[in-house]
């Protein structure tokens, strides 16, 4: 059985375990500490970093992008019959969605205000060109079967769930139809096999605790968010 080495939060591990649940391929997970990382990991990850995945052969996979093109190749697709255009397409946005991930880790764990909304406008950009790819008439990013990217993009949606149910503050808002497409990934049930049965406790400690969103007294419950002029 193959085996992932993982950080409990880490969006990067969340988008292979996805993958993985979402094709039902049987694996077993081990997790680490970051800050006191053991050597037998470091023997084995080039990086230092998490996600690797261990082959029933023994060998040592690193970097999530690496690892999904693995299981895709190994496993069969997510999906059939896809084109080689598309499957391009498909992998830049799965990366656009993934190189976002620490963009939104750092603005969740932003100690004040300002720091706050100067990350969370960078952020938005990137949601923003997503808002306009997506058609609103599916209910993932593409149709209304799971793909690459709504594995990649998971992570993303499942944090800003996080946040908005904590503090009120949507980082969708003014963008209906990203909200309809996070509502839909929430909805699969998908999302709470990707995580640890502790996820949630662990992700309020480090980024709900003691940060601007956790903490911030003038966050506005961001009500009826669906249109772009309820934001200012």
């Amino acid at each position: 059985m193959i085996k992932i080495v993982s950080f409990k939060i880490c969006p990067f591990v969340q988008r292979v375990t996805a993958a993985l649940e979402a094709k039902k391929i049987p694996y077993e997970i081990e997790y680490i500490e970051l800050k006191s990382k053991p050597q037998w990991f470091l023997d084995v990850s080039p990086n230092g970093q998490v996600p690797i995945l261990i082959t029933d052969s023994g060998t040592t996979l690193f970097e999530s992008d690496a690892i999904i093109e693995y299981i895709e190749d190994e496993f069969g697709p997510l999906e059939q019959g896809v084109t080689n255009e598309q499957r391009a397409l498909d992998r830049a946005w799965s990366y656009l969605g993934s190189k976002h991930y620490l963009a939104q880790c750092g603005t969740m764990g932003s100690k004040d205000k300002a720091t706050f909304d100067e990350r969370a406008a960078k952020l938005l950009k990137a949601f923003e060109k997503a808002e306009k790819q997506l058609s609103g008439n599916t209910k993932f990013f593409k149709s209304d079967n799971l793909s690459n990217v709504d594995m990649a993009w998971l992570p993303l949606l499942h944090r800003a769930a996080l946040v908005k149910a904590h503090s009120g503050y949507d980082f969708f808002c003014g963008l209906p139809k990203m909200q309809a497409w996070q509502e839909n990934i929430m909805a699969t049930g998908l999302v709470g096999k990707t995580v640890s049965a502790d996820f949630n406790e662990k992700f309020s400690n480090f980024y709900l605790t003691n940060t601007y969103v956790g903490e911030g007294k003038d966050i506005q419950p961001q009500v009826s968010c669906g249109s772009s002029s309820c934001c200012g």
